[in-house]
Order: structure tokens, then sequence, then C-alpha cells
């Protein structure tokens, strides 16, 4: 399907150079700010008092979040459902010189005031222990899909390509991180599930691109390596535009309609969106152009036992 075609080819490549630099330097950016501020991480890695409540009626998250702040904690606490409508779990960060009871205790005398129905089911104390397990099993998540991506693309296609790709992909990563970094925006396992949606979606496009490159080399005999680049990112834009909108109207109701447990996770891929369509075009796919990919890395010249001897073309270049 596509809503339009374009008929002459757009010289992608020609500006390869300089939005490259540009990529480098967002990119620069995102690790100076990611080893300067540092992430602010979520109490799921920094550890913190977790509460489940229980409500006789369907639980007003919005009012219970108002009732929490009201006690006095308005950073950093997680407000959420669990289970069914009813029962709603309550994640606070850690308070130096208050343990995990008075915290535990000034939350409920909250929720009691303002309904005197609701019960605790359990409270219980996240150590820092269990955040560092948390950051070693995402960090083991995130190189366990780049090593996937990278031997993926390198049987699919040419190691070029996974090369070309993995540092695609890395640069997406690398700048989400650097926002989160920048702005101190929480970052929880649901954005890190997040991140590493964005390394499927963004490897996904770049595989439609070296699909269409490979196909391009064997129909455009003609064409050298960048005007057969250019030729396969512009006949993917109708594609490129109609997945990329849907995606991103589903992420963005998410990101107005969803509520803070989800608000970061759609604000991680909607920039991991963007930047993968950035990254996809103008890094992938100018990596594996300066790389030297060619046409004889994709389309394998005939051995002479396959020709026909009888085939008046038999011999010629394919």
């Amino acid at each position: 399907m596509e809503f339009f075609r374009i008929k002459k080819d757009i010289p992608f490549m020609k500006y390869a150079l300089i939005l490259n630099a540009i990529s480098f330097i967002t990119f620069a950016l995102a690790v100076f700010f990611l080893v300067t501020r540092g992430l602010h991480l979520s109490v799921e890695f920094t550890g913190g008092t977790v509460m489940e409540v229980a409500y006789k009626q369907t639980a007003d998250i919005g009012k219970v979040r108002d009732t929490v702040a009201s006690a006095g904690f308005t950073q950093d606490v997680t407000v959420q459902n669990f289970g069914g409508s009813r029962d709603v779990m309550i994640r606070l960060p850690v308070q130096k010189g208050v343990s995990s009871a008075q915290q535990s205790d000034q939350v409920m005398a909250a929720l009691k005031a303002a309904d005197p129905e609701v019960t605790l089911r359990r409270t219980e104390f996240v150590g820092p222990q269990v955040g560092e397990e948390l950051v070693h099993g995402g960090l083991m998540a995130l190189g366990m899909v780049v090593l996937g991506i990278v031997i993926y693309l390198a049987f699919r296609f040419e190691w070029k390509f996974g090369v070309a790709a993995v540092i695609a992909n890395l640069h997406d990563v690398v700048i989400i991180l650097g926002f989160f970094a920048f702005f101190q925006w929480e970052f929880s396992l649901s954005v890190l599930a997040g991140v590493l949606a964005v390394l499927g979606y963004s490897v996904n496009e770049s595989v439609v691109i070296f699909d269409r490159i490979r196909e391009a080399f064997r129909k455009f005999r003609k064409l050298n390596t960048h005007e057969v680049i250019d030729h396969a990112i512009t006949s993917t834009m109708s594609r490129t535009i109609i997945t990329h909108a849907s995606t991103e109207a589903m992420v963005l109701s998410m990101f107005f309609f969803g509520g803070p447990s989800l608000h970061y996770f759609a604000l991680a891929l909607t920039i991991g969106i963007l930047f993968g369509i950035y990254s996809s075009v103008f890094v992938a796919a100018a990596i594996a152009m300066w790389l030297g990919v060619k046409r004889e890395d994709l389309v394998k010249a005939p051995s002479r036992k396959d020709l026909d001897p009888n085939d008046p073309n038999a011999g010629a270049t394919v």
C-alpha cells in the first residue's frame, strides 16, 4: 500500500556527511549528559518502599496520587493499579532518616483520612541490591539484543550491514538516554522496556531499507552504490510514513491518555521512533556505504557450472 510514489530519487547520500556530523554531535552531547548528570533512576533501581492497598470500590488513581502527595511524597512516587481496579500499588523512594515502616504508616494515615475503608495488603522494602541486579539484568538484555541484531543481519545480508545497523541502533539508544539524563526524567523499568522496543523497531526499519538496497543492486546494474541507496530509501518513503505515523499515533495516545505510569514509556518510544527513522536512513545506510558495500557483496555471480553453454547470455555479469 502506498499513499504516494516519488518518481525521482532523492539524493540522500549527497548530504550524508553533513547529517552524520550533526548526528555525531547529538550523540556526543548525549554521552556528555549521561556522564555529567547521570540517569534519574526510579525506585525499582534505587530501592524504596512498596505498598499494596485495597479499596472497597474502584480506586480513583488520580485521587490516591494526590493523597500520597499531600502526605509529603511528591517526588519519584509511583501509584498504579495492579491485579484489579480496586487494588493499588504505591512505590515510595528512600528518605534519609525515615524508615520503611514510618513511610508506610504516614501514607496509610493519609489514605484512611480520605477513605476509612482502605486496607493495607502488604508493605515491603526493596533494597539497593535489588536495584543493582535490575541494572545488571537490563544491561545484559541490551547486550543480547545487540548481539542478536549483528548475527541476524550478518546472515541475512552482509557483515557491513550488521555493523552499520548496530552503530545506528546504539546511536538511538544513547540519544534516548541522553534526553532522560538532560531533563532528569525518571528512568524506570517501563522506560527500559521502551528502549529495548526501540531497538527492535529501529532494526526493522533498517532491514526494510537493506532489503530494498539488495533488490536495487539486482535490478539496476548501471547505478553506482550511492545511487542504489538513494533509490532504495526513496522507494520506502511511503511505507515509512504510513508505518511510523500509525505507530506514533498509538504512542501519543498512551502519552496523553495513559496516565503517569505510561508517560515516560511513551516518551521514550516517541524519541526512539523519530531518531529511528533518522538513523535508518542517514546513519545505517551511510555507514554501510562508507564501509564499501557493493553489488558483489549481495548479488553473487553464477559459477561456470551453473551457466548454460547454449545460453547466449552465459558469462554476462550479474
